[in-house]
């Protein structure tokens, strides 16, 4: 038996929303056999823009039961039933969390009318129930209300069945099926061509447009993860309705996936993606020269087309580390910035600093050019060899002077011990601490994958 289900909300998720109208037809496979109608008091106002779609006023539920009133028969109707409808995963989400607050858990096969729609009359320009119904001359008089939309389902429905000579609906409700749990737009194929890799995927919507970028040890397993439970918030519910499609990267290694993710979230800035959107290192110590030929070293937030010689991040790792540089090399510390009032130098060349004019610009920077040097010897290059994407390569990843450059795959033969040859193999790419932290602890982790060069 299948309980064909259909209802109005005050909107889209159903932990923030209400149940205004509920209808089921329970059916037999061949007709509906009984049907329950009911308006539900939300008991909370129904938004403008719902009460012009559905007609449904908060005048016209004022009177009707609370969900807790009816909740007990409308989970003794569904109980053993398989639960259909038109995009199926919204219906039963709002009906599982609200029957879950009445104390009823609900454990149901379910079927999804727009997925098998697409399975059983494929190429159709839309699966939407009022253009279906149009283009199968379905009777809908009531469109929008919970009743008109369940009948014009169950017929819907009814013809699937007839139509269904490759028994799609029996596969979709086989126990390890993963069909029922997949979004309504998305094709079942595209789960099937995932590979069970390294590799990052990417969640397309109806126009084409990656909407999230997620990395995986093993791509299908972790698709398919985004797709279990029933979590009834709004994020989860409008993310769902937007995937139409999947896309996918194999990598050699899971860091391979975890460089390549934070990459690709800052090409294309996914709707979905959220932490990786804004991470930037935070300051940097930056070198200019002033009017009068000085060389200053200087502390400062995160200039995004000024290169730094140092990602600091945060102010006061920035000035410990040009303290050091003060103390050791005799740098000025009115010059650094450090010192910004108008006492004079408290620097190791107090009275013959080159803030007061008594060093020319020549030998400061001198002394400069040495600290730079010497914080250039201190940023690590290295590369990470690792497993390829095939047996006949390896991937890489190159840190130079503490910056990530790029990465990519090379020949399983291919010494890497020259690092300008190594390049030439290697695909450039934009990094950030986030990058090169994950990488150097990487190479911590494991050192025997870690390539070292020469100065």
């Amino acid at each position: 038996m299948y309980a064909i289900v259909d209802i109005e909300t005050t909107g889209g998720h159903a932990s923030a929303n209400g149940i205004t109208e509920i209808a089921i037809c329970i059916h037999d496979g061949k007709k509906i056999t009984r049907r329950f109608e009911t308006l539900v008091n939300p008991q909370r106002d129904i938004p403008v823009y719902i009460r012009a779609l559905t007609g449904i006023t908060n005048e016209m539920v004022q009177d009707a039961p609370p969900f807790e009133d009816v909740a007990h028969e409308i989970y003794h109707l569904l109980k053993g039933q398989i639960f259909v409808a038109h995009n199926v995963n919204f219906d039963y989400s709002f009906l599982r969390y609200h029957l879950n607050a009445s104390g009823y858990e609900l454990q149901a096969n379910k079927l999804c009318t727009v997925r098998l729609g697409r399975k059983i009359m494929p190429g159709l320009m839309s699966y939407s129930l009022g253009k279906l119904c149009t283009h199968l001359g379905i009777q809908n008089n009531n469109r929008h209300r919970a009743m008109g939309d369940a009948e014009a389902t169950a017929q819907l429905f009814g013809m699937l069945l007839k139509s269904d000579t490759d028994n799609h609906i029996g596969s979709a409700l086989k126990q390890n099926s993963k069909e029922q749990v997949l979004p309504a737009n998305l094709p079942k194929t595209d789960i099937e061509a995932l590979p069970s890799s390294p590799g990052i995927y990417y969640f397309h919507d109806q126009k084409g447009k990656v909407v999230y970028v997620g990395k995986a040890k093993n791509i299908k397993k972790r698709v398919c993860s985004h797709f279990t439970g029933n979590n009834p918030n709004l994020q989860r519910q409008e993310f769902l309705r937007n995937i139409y499609r999947i896309s996918h990267q194999v990598c050699g290694t899971e860091l391979i996936a975890f460089v390549l993710e934070a990459v690709e979230i800052k090409r294309l800035w996914p709707k979905y993606n959220r932490s990786l959107k804004r991470f930037e290192n935070t300051y940097g110590l930056y070198v200019f020269e002033d009017q009068r030929g000085y060389m200053r070293l200087a502390v400062d937030k995160h200039r995004k087309h000024m290169p730094s010689v140092y990602a600091c991040n945060s102010l006061l790792e920035g000035h410990n580390l040009l303290l050091n540089l003060i103390e050791q090399f005799g740098l000025c510390p009115k010059l650094c910035f450090i010192q910004k009032n108008d006492q004079p130098c408290s620097g190791s060349n107090v009275g013959t600093c080159a803030c007061e004019g008594h060093e020319s610009p020549e030998e400061y920077n001198q002394r400069i050019a040495g600290a730079l040097d010497e914080l250039k010897k201190a940023l690590p290059t290295f590369a990470i060899r690792d497993e390829g994407r095939t047996d006949d390569e390896h991937s890489c990843i190159l840190i130079e002077e503490g910056r990530f450059y790029g990465m990519g795959y090379i020949s399983h033969y291919y010494d890497a011990d020259n690092i300008q040859a190594l390049k030439n193999y290697l695909t450039p790419y934009p990094g950030n601490d986030y990058i090169k932290n994950i990488v150097t602890g990487y190479a911590n982790r494991f050192p025997q994958r870690k390539v070292s060069f020469s100065a």
